[in-house]
């Protein structure tokens, strides 16, 4: 009896094809590897969301910043006159061309204005529009002043009269690059007069950028 039960299991064993029991063997381990392999591409995407998610707001952020600071460079303006302090003094003349300082400040914006070289430095490509007044007291001499871009003369404020006080005064709009300097130079032999009224000035400001 014993050996008809063990005759007939190992017929029902034979009877079984091979594939499938390798198929039943292989089943469970396959759906782990499945399980595995999915979780990990869920992983991979998660962490490149959060890539993307981290990479847009650093893009974000530097376009605000970048917005920020071109509001900041639109705000460009200055005044300024010769002497500070209320002093009253007649400069000049010199023998050559000299470069006026505007101790003065009135108002800065920007700080492209430097106030102890007596430059102004562009802080951006634009239009820049600006004024220039000179004073001038009894008529010894003539009073005049250019305009300079970089080294160039652009205008003159230029004033000669006989006898007592005199003015002069020129205007002029400039294409800037960034660190192109303007300031004021007296010219050979003449002079320029200021006191407590601010007769001698010089302003400027951003019109627009390009």
């Amino acid at each position: 009896m014993k050996i008809s039960v063990s005759f007939m299991m190992l017929l029902l064993l034979g009877s079984v094809p091979a594939s499938e029991s390798v198929e039943c063997q292989r089943a469970f381990p396959e759906d782990i590897y499945a399980a595995l392999r999915e979780t990990t591409a869920s992983l991979v995407q998660l962490k490149a969301d959060m890539t993307l998610q981290t990479t847009g707001q650093a893009q974000l952020k530097t376009e605000l910043d970048k917005l920020k600071q071109q509001q900041q460079v639109r705000q460009v303006a200055f005044s300024t006159s010769l002497l500070a302090g209320g002093k009253s003094a007649t400069i000049g003349p010199f023998p050559s061309d000299y470069t006026l300082i505007f101790r003065h400040v009135t108002t800065n914006i920007g700080n492209a204005y430097n106030s102890n070289t007596g430059l102004f430095t562009a802080p951006v490509r634009g239009a820049y529009h600006f004024e220039l007044h000179v004073g001038g007291e009894n008529g010894a001499h003539a009073s005049g002043c250019w305009l300079v871009k970089n080294a160039e003369n652009v205008f003159i404020a230029y004033e000669n009269q006989v006898a007592g006080f005199m003015s002069s005064s020129s205007g002029v709009t400039l294409l800037l690059e960034v660190g192109d300097v303007v300031f004021v130079r007296m010219v050979a032999t003449t002079f320029v007069f200021d006191n407590g009224n601010h007769h001698t000035t010089f302003s400027g400001h951003l019109l627009f950028t390009m």
